[in-house]
């Protein structure tokens, strides 16, 4: 019997361990991951393109200032090119106030591009649609609303970056961006973001960069638990990338927490994408 309750006893300890670790410091901490790309759709001018994509901020479930200001630091150093961020600026249970709309104005407009930020909005956001929308129009950042942006070099070649609105609450439509590609698809490097991952097989076009976010990799990344904590519209698709037809499909792994308030073996991270002619 005594042997029974040390086997218990030690289980709990264990699982008290993991919990408490998870919470107060699964949390920290930022992780970069780079990804080379080759494709023959980017041209010769746009080769060695550096995007770097963030996601799921969730600001202030557990994300503080500091952890945002060092956030924009590291993106920052890296130099990017472009900087792509998914959705989920905010987390759903939390009320901004005017100085927290300050302080995200002020932070996200010191990210340095080549090219320009851009942002969709996320499942929590969309609860907060005015005021998200608000802080990414004095952040410098182009909101991609069921709506596309084309960046052009000097030869006339172009990158087209899509992004889609919320497909939790049935806002994703992809018409205005269809209806451009079916007049402008040649010789582009296209790029679609996507909050929630599964919409990829609703796409209508083969992109060569897919982007989303809010899966966090199921929180807590061990096997046959992690599904556990799979957020809804991100139970096929949750991993950090597959290969869907001829499109790249990356899903960042994202900086805060969302449902549950601990990450396990799941390291919050920015992704660089580095694309090369090829």
């Amino acid at each position: 019997m005594k042997k029974i309750l040390y086997h218990i006893l030690a289980l709990l300890i264990i699982f008290m361990t993991i919990l408490i670790y998870g919470r107060f410091f699964g949390v920290n901490g930022l992780k970069t991951n780079e990804y080379i790309l080759k494709s023959n759709s980017i041209d010769e001018y746009y080769n060695g393109l550096k995007i770097i994509h963030f996601s799921d901020l969730h600001y202030k479930k557990v994300i503080t200032e500091k952890r945002v200001k060092d956030l924009i630091k590291e993106i920052n150093k890296q130099k990017p090119d472009i900087v792509i961020f998914t959705g989920d600026l905010l987390d759903k249970d939390y009320k901004l106030n005017t100085d927290d709309i300050s302080f995200l104005i002020k932070e996200l407009s010191k990210i340095e591009t080549t090219y320009g930020c851009y942002s969709i909005i996320g499942d929590n956001d969309y609860l907060k649609e005015d005021e998200i929308k608000n802080i990414y129009l004095q952040s410098n950042f182009t909101l991609l609303d069921n709506d596309y942006s084309v960046i052009k070099n000097p030869n006339n070649k172009s990158i087209i970056i899509s992004g889609i609105s919320s497909y939790t609450y049935d806002e994703a439509d992809t018409t205005k961006i269809d209806e451009y590609l079916n007049n402008n698809n040649n010789d582009s490097y296209k790029i679609i973001l996507m909050h929630e991952p599964d919409y990829i097989e609703k796409l209508n076009y083969n992109y060569d960069l897919a982007l989303a976010g809010h899966s966090l990799n199921g929180s807590v990344n061990i096997p046959f638990i992690k599904k556990l904590f799979l957020e809804d519209n991100a139970k096929d698709y949750y991993k950090p990338y597959y290969k869907v037809n001829n499109t790249d499909f990356y899903i960042s792994n994202g900086i805060g927490v969302s449902n549950i308030n601990f990450r396990i073996f799941n390291t919050p991270s920015i992704n660089i994408y580095r694309i090369l002619k090829g």
